[in-house]
């Protein structure tokens, strides 16, 4: 038996209004939340215990976690068991896994309930037992990566570092490095394979971090780290814009990529539009969810509309992100705008570049 930890504690600061009334694991992409993307590659590998880890609006994803096995036995034909670990106080990455020690006495699979990533954890898992380490961690390929944690490569445990590798044991880690400092252009993807007896190197009940802390410890004891490089896609939704290119990168990819889509038709631009959603506008380049409305002479680009919106005539909507249930004016014009949920804009409005909660 395997655990799966899904870290899902966060509050995602960046993404507000939206994480005023959801936890940043429960904002959809194309009509799903975040936190299920990791779930399926959990699953799709093999792993049937899953345990997530939560604090700010835990209740929404027990809600939402509870719901779980029943899927499972729907997709996968077989049963999986699934809960929460709920927070009292923010325990950190790393402290909200040492938690749950008495359970995690085997090799376990931790991952980010935040971000979108082909992951395929069983190469990792291979890679993990082949290579003997303590950690083996996904990594992702970035062109520029000052604002990211890189990670260093040798071919051998304490071997010379090669920027060039995609693959190997780790070696040296560096938080946001300028130009200058930056040894590789692979950073951490946020899903680990971890032997239980690292856990036991963090203090219990203490708020500890796995990139910043505890990996650098399991580095300078000099016990056996790994990584591999995913393939096919990786996002963080930390912010609305990184949020708006997942779901067009999606909808693009979506014939190569092993995620499921939801019933709807692909829009010009690499857009999409859920089949309850009525579309009577113009739109391009845009993410339509499930009980939207868009009116005539309406024009929207590069925008998500989550569940629920109603545009009204003659209305202007660019680069912007709406919450659910948010209702647009006659005739509002919106460009680089995210409003939270169930918000009324007025008729005639110009906004630009504001978050409207």
């Amino acid at each position: 038996m395997m655990y799966g930890v899904i870290m899902a504690g966060g509050q995602g600061s960046r993404l507000r209004p939206l994480t005023l009334t959801r936890p940043k694991p429960m904002v959809e992409v194309l009509g799903r939340p975040v936190i299920d993307f990791v779930k399926d590659a959990m699953v799709e590998a093999g792993i049937d215990d899953l345990i997530v880890t939560t604090g700010y609006r835990g209740e929404q994803l027990q809600k939402h976690v509870s719901a779980w096995p029943l899927q499972s036995m729907k997709t996968h034909s077989r049963e999986i068991t699934a809960r929460i670990n709920q927070e009292d106080s923010p325990m950190g990455t790393a402290g909200s896994v040492r938690l749950l020690s008495d359970l995690l006495t085997e090799t376990f699979v931790v991952g980010s309930g935040d971000s979108v990533a082909s992951f395929d954890i069983s190469g990792l898992l291979a890679a993990h037992k082949q290579s003997g380490a303590k950690v083996t961690m996904a990594l992702w390929e970035v062109e520029d990566p000052s604002d990211f944690g890189i990670v260093g490569l040798s071919a051998e445990h304490n071997g010379e570092l090669d920027g060039d590798l995609r693959e190997g044991y780790i070696s040296r880690f560096k938080e946001k490095p300028s130009p200058e400092e930056a040894f590789s252009n692979v950073i951490n993807a946020g899903l680990y394979i971890i032997e239980p007896e690292v856990l036991a190197l963090m203090p219990l009940g203490e708020k500890f971090d796995f990139s910043k802390q505890l990996f650098p410890m399991v580095l300078e004891m000099n016990w056996p780290m790994y990584a591999k490089t995913i393939d096919g896609v990786w996002f963080d939704v930390g912010n609305p814009m990184e949020l708006l290119n997942a779901q067009s990168t999606l909808v693009k990819r979506m014939k190569e990529l092993p995620f499921p889509m939801p019933n709807g038709k692909v829009l010009p631009g690499n857009g999409f539009c859920m089949d309850d959603a009525v579309i009577l506008g113009d739109v391009v380049s845009s993410v339509i969810s499930s009980n939207c409305f868009v009116e005539e002479n309406v024009k929207i680009s590069n925008s998500l509309l989550m569940s629920g919106c109603k545009i009204s005539p003659d209305s202007i909507i660019s680069n912007s992100v709406l919450g659910q249930n948010v209702v647009i004016g006659n005739g509002a014009k919106l460009d680089n705008v995210v409003i939270g949920d169930d918000v009324v804009i007025a008729a005639k409005m110009d906004i630009s570049d504001q978050r409207i909660p």
